[in-house]
């Protein structure tokens, strides 16, 4: 962050910002990946690390005992009113955190990965948002989840992420197969993506779906000529290496005309962390209209937005090549962005320059 007349300014010394890593518990799913990511930009932006070096036990007991004494010992090492960054949800040791940086007199400033109440996970929304108001600033996913966090009371100062990062150097680019292989990774189970298992009902001719993930129950999907194709599961760096498709499906929820269920209405709010694995992949994007991501998807012209999964057929029938080559060479230009931490940077620079 440069200040007019082009010096550093000289907030951003590092000298004054500070975050606490932990271990992440390794697993095929990226439940871990944007977080870790977020530790590599903040370090990147001039944020020390005071606690142990991040770490990816398995074991979840071995995972919070080092967790435990990394924080306390980053705690004990944070100075009087300084900058303190930390990721939410992080259940265990959220009040032992914000408590110590409370009584150092330091700003807090909170980067949101999930909302538990939006989720549908909790249905205690005063209590979410009493830990929200602990912070100074919180960087939330978009405009539609601040929107959110102002009309139910939150205090802090809200800075929109618009998108994740995905910090990997990744040379894939889209393919152009007909019908269309349309990627979807992430959880293939009933209860967080329950509709791909009518998928087939529709009876597409201008795609195929081709499934990376846990959860897939090939039994309850069509035997014969199916459109799904399961490739199986793999790491979040692996999955890149995996990946070949001409376009990547945001979908949640049981129903094809919409996205529905607690895991389809929280696309009303959240940035899908799937949809940077897309860009970063070279994949135009697919996904319901009113999701919260949609705006950006358009904005950016990376991709294809639907009231319902029954209209895709259609428009990619109708898809000329010369607006699906715009829309890949478009991706392009953000991958850069995603794969190089462009996005946590420019939000987290925005709030120091408001400290």
């Amino acid at each position: 962050m440069h200040g007019k007349n082009g010096l550093i300014n000289t907030f951003m010394t590092s000298n004054n910002l500070f975050f606490i890593s932990r271990n992440y518990k390794f697993s095929k799913n990226a439940a871990s990946k944007p977080k870790m990511d977020c530790e590599i930009v903040l370090e990147k932006n001039g944020f020390k690390n005071l606690g142990f070096k991040q770490s990816n036990y398995r074991s979840s007991a071995i995972g919070a005992v080092i967790s435990f004494f990394g924080i306390t010992k980053g705690l004990i090492r944070l100075p009087r009113k300084s900058v303190f960054c930390m990721q939410y949800p992080l259940s265990k040791f959220f009040g032992y955190i914000t408590n110590v940086v409370a009584l150092k007199k330091c700003t807090l400033i909170i980067i949101i990965h999930d909302v538990k109440f939006l989720m549908g996970k909790s249905k205690d929304l005063n209590g979410e948002m009493a830990k929200f108001n602990k912070a100074d600033f919180i960087i939330v996913h978009n405009e539609s989840m601040k929107k959110w966090f102002q009309d139910n009371g939150c205090t802090a100062q809200l800075v929109s992420l618009e998108l994740f990062d995905y910090i990997h150097s990744s040379n894939k680019h889209a393919t152009l197969n007909t019908p269309y292989d349309v990627v979807f990774a992430g959880g293939l189970g009933k209860e967080k993506s329950e509709f791909l298992y009518s998928m087939d009902n529709l009876n597409p001719l201008n795609y195929k779906l081709k499934l990376y993930g846990n959860g897939f129950n090939a039994a309850d999907a069509e035997q014969t000529n199916s459109i799904l194709d399961y490739q199986g599961v793999f790491s979040p760096e692996q999955v890149i290496d995996e990946i070949n498709g001409s376009f990547g499906l945001i979908w949640n929820g049981n129903a094809l005309t919409e996205c529905s269920g607690d895991f389809g209405k929280y696309l009303l709010y959240n940035n899908p962390h799937k949809t940077s694995l897309y860009l970063l992949c070279g994949l135009p994007v697919i996904v319901w209209k009113k999701a919260a991501i949609a705006k950006f998807i358009e904005k950016e012209q990376i991709g294809i937005t639907l009231n319902s999964l029954d209209e895709l057929d259609t428009v990619l029938a109708n898809l000329d090549s010369k607006d699906y080559a715009t829309m890949v060479s478009n991706v392009e230009k953000v991958k850069v962005k995603v794969s190089s931490g462009y996005y946590l940077s420019h939000a987290i620079n925005k709030v120091v320059a408001l400290v």
